[in-house]
């Protein structure tokens, strides 16, 4: 695997180990049927209690039975299941990142007992629902509601690209909270939605995209027609008056510092994770070159290969060690979001042309899912856009290092 500048040798026993795991976790159980996975559009729900069993679910955290493990470590894990495929790694930073993070931060000691051993375990599935149908690059203007009802709320609103929602047990809605009155801002809360509450029934046409009808007025739907991200469930959620009791809000944090906090968190993975979808993609490219014989002799020797595969390693390693910084910072507790963003920006970039390249090396072969480089290509299409496009993170750094917002 490629480690240019031997960042091997400053990894701790423990960190060593939780990426071999992920990687031996990937080669076992995802590799022989990715190709099959994205080609039908399967998203492979099965590994989720698997993953469990690896504790690759939230596991910085400390709480119960959660490892609380390194930074590094976890950017590691977060490598190792993009290597295999973003949807996987999607699985896990979502349940993770959006789900359990703000459950713990944020949430009472009453929702961190209810959820968080389950969702652990990979017994039950989470979501995170922020983005609108109308708002997503500016989800301050979201327009879910939530208007106060008795001793809960009523909320009212459409959630859409939300990874796992047709398959979640419960949601992490983002909402605004309706009191009526047009003088005041409303402001942003987290509420949790239980999407396997009583009453709950699920219908499948043979033609028609999953709707699961929830009880008090949700429902989910799949997305359908993806190119993209195509081994990954994405769907919407629909609240329609859905009532949900006063405990159901996440009591620890008010307004938008809440979601993009989470948002941060997912980030941070994101950054590591594409450093294993480019690395995937150049060991193909190596060991196709190097066994493709044309002319008389393997296309590695021709000096326009080489340089192929010189620049990728070197943006691959730039990736890396761009990636550990934000493990050590973050070890420190000095990390900034602004750096999340420049190295999300740059990974996945770089990871989106590292793809391309690598496919192009692989020739007519390299359309096919016989090779990872198309499939990776086609993904970071999507990584390049969600959790905060290219260019909504240019601006984000030009703003920090200029002083001035380009946008409110």
């Amino acid at each position: 695997m490629l480690d240019y500048l031997d960042l091997e040798s400053d990894l701790d026993g423990e960190e060593r180990m939780i990426r071999d795991t992920a990687r031996e976790f990937v080669d076992e159980h995802v590799r022989p049927e990715i190709g099959e996975w994205f080609e039908s559009g399967t998203s492979p729900d099965h590994l989720f209690e698997a993953m469990g069993e690896l504790d690759f679910f939230a596991p910085t955290l400390s709480w119960g039975t959660l490892p609380g493990v390194s930074p590094r470590s976890y950017g590691l894990l977060m490598q190792e299941l993009e290597a295999g495929d973003s949807g996987v790694r999607s699985m896990a930073s979502v349940q993770g990142a959006l789900v359990m993070y703000p459950i713990h931060e944020f949430g009472s000691e009453a929702q961190r007992e209810r959820w968080l051993p389950d969702l652990a375990a990979g017994d039950a599935v989470g979501c995170f629902g922020l983005t609108e149908p109308e708002h997503g690059s500016d989800p301050a203007s979201m327009e879910t509601t939530a208007v106060p009802d008795g001793d809960g709320y009523r909320l009212s609103g459409t959630k859409t690209w939300i990874t796992n929602a047709p398959i979640a047990d419960v949601a992490v809605i983002w909402c605004k909270i309706d009191d009526g009155d047009a003088e005041t801002d409303d402001p942003v809360r987290g509420v949790l939605v239980d999407l396997d509450s009583e009453g709950v029934s699920e219908e499948q046409g043979e033609t028609e995209p999953r709707q699961t009808d929830r009880s008090g007025g949700v429902e989910t739907s799949e997305i359908d027609g993806k190119l993209s991200m195509r081994a990954s469930s994405t769907g919407e959620i629909h609240l329609r008056d859905a009532w949900v009791p006063e405990d159901a809000l996440l009591p620890g944090v008010e307004g938008m510092k809440g979601p993009l906090s989470c948002l941060t968190e997912a980030r941070y993975g994101i950054a590591w994770g594409a450093v294993g979808a480019a690395r995937d993609c150049f060991e193909a490219a190596r060991e196709y070159a190097t066994d493709r014989e044309q002319f008389g002799g393997p296309i590695a020797r021709f000096q326009l290969q080489q340089e192929k595969l010189a620049e990728m390693a070197t943006r691959i390693t730039t990736a890396q060690l761009l990636a550990d910084r934000l493990a050590t910072l973050k070890a420190r507790g000095d990390l900034r979001p602004q750096q999340v963003s420049m190295a999300k920006r740059n990974n996945v970039r770089m990871a989106r042309e590292v793809a391309q390249t690598a496919r192009e090396m692989l020739g007519g072969n390299g359309i096919t899912t016989d090779y990872p480089p198309m499939r990776h290509a086609a993904n970071m299409e999507t990584v390049y856009t969600y959790e905060g496009t290219h260019d909504i993170h240019t601006l984000i750094l030009g703003a920090d290092l200029t002083g001035i917002d380009a946008f409110e």
